[in-house]
């Protein structure tokens, strides 16, 4: 099964939503306006160099779309101020410590989980239970490889900006940091345990995450990470379902445009009988999963 850990890598279409039937899948789903197209690309945050080049589909997507609209307007983030951001909001500075919010038995815990992956649970004592859970993800993930300037969003905006092309945010990212510092001790608590305890696995599942992404195998991506992340019923409502159904009235008021769109929102959020495009869908959307061709061109 695809883990927890992994959705910060990415956090099946029913019956209204239909497919091509040339190729295989993609997670790229096309929403169709009465004068515009709004593309729905389900990114991978983190890539590896072997994850490349991207399915050719998504070529045609961001060639087709005028606008990109990702989580977050990747081209104008401020590093320096993001910094600042996540000092604020998810470093401990009254003199509290990580082991002061999770409780001794929690603690010994996190701290057994975190020596079976070899990290040293000392570095995270001034971090909230929620800081504490994404940096251990980045640790794991960039020791085998990924790296958050391959991933989708880094590498399309690297080429909307060289192509002019305008970028623009669902979110900012204050607003994002606000979601996971406003979760409950207890969520977060268990986030950072679920995370340290899946770490251990997964190097032997990643490959099975990037494959069902990159195919558009939309039923393992619901049954394993969605499945995950659903088990835990305040991190789902807060990170994915209130999320989703924000962003589908937003791509919904899109779609009376002229100009085609490319969304580039984390896999996790396009999935589900609560994921965007079925979302979409159940407004009276047309939405259609696209295919790669397997043409030779």
């Amino acid at each position: 099964m695809i883990r927890f850990v992994c959705y910060l890598l990415m956090a099946i279409v029913s019956l209204p939503v239909w497919a091509e039937t040339d190729g295989h899948p993609v997670t790229l789903w096309r929403a169709e306006g009465q004068r515009n197209s709004v593309y729905l690309l389900g990114s991978i945050h983190l890539l590896r160099e072997e994850d490349h080049p991207l399915p050719r589909v998504i070529d045609a997507a961001y060639e087709d779309a005028e606008v990109l609209i990702m989580e977050l307007d990747m081209d104008d983030l401020d590093s320096v101020a993001t910094q600042q951001m996540f000092t604020r909001n998810g470093v401990l500075q009254d003199g509290t410590t990580l082991r002061d919010l999770m409780g001794e038995e929690l603690y010994r815990r996190a701290a057994d989980a975190a020596g079976a992956i070899d990290v040293p649970i000392e570095m995270l004592a001034q971090s909230e239970p929620w800081l504490a859970a994404v940096t251990v993800e980045m640790m794991m993930l960039y020791r085998i490889g990924f790296n958050p300037i391959l991933g989708v969003e880094m590498h399309m905006t690297a080429r909307a900006v060289g192509d002019g092309k305008p970028i623009e945010g669902l979110e900012g990212v204050e607003e994002q940091l606000g979601f996971l510092d406003g979760l409950s001790l207890d969520a977060q608590r268990d986030m950072l345990i679920q995370t340290l305890e899946d770490s251990a696995e997964l190097a032997e599942s990643i490959d099975e995450m990037i494959d069902a992404w990159r195919y558009g195998d939309v039923d393992v991506l619901e049954d394993g990470l969605l499945a995950s992340i659903a088990e835990h019923e305040e991190l789902n409502d807060v990170l994915v379902v209130k999320r989703n159904l924000r962003w589908a009235g937003k791509i919904a008021e899109l779609l009376d445009d002229s100009d085609d769109y490319l969304i580039i929102v984390g896999a996790l959020h396009l999935v589900g009988d609560q994921g965007v495009p079925e979302l979409l869908a159940r407004k009276g959307v047309t939405v259609l999963q696209l295919r790669e061709s397997t043409s030779v061109r």
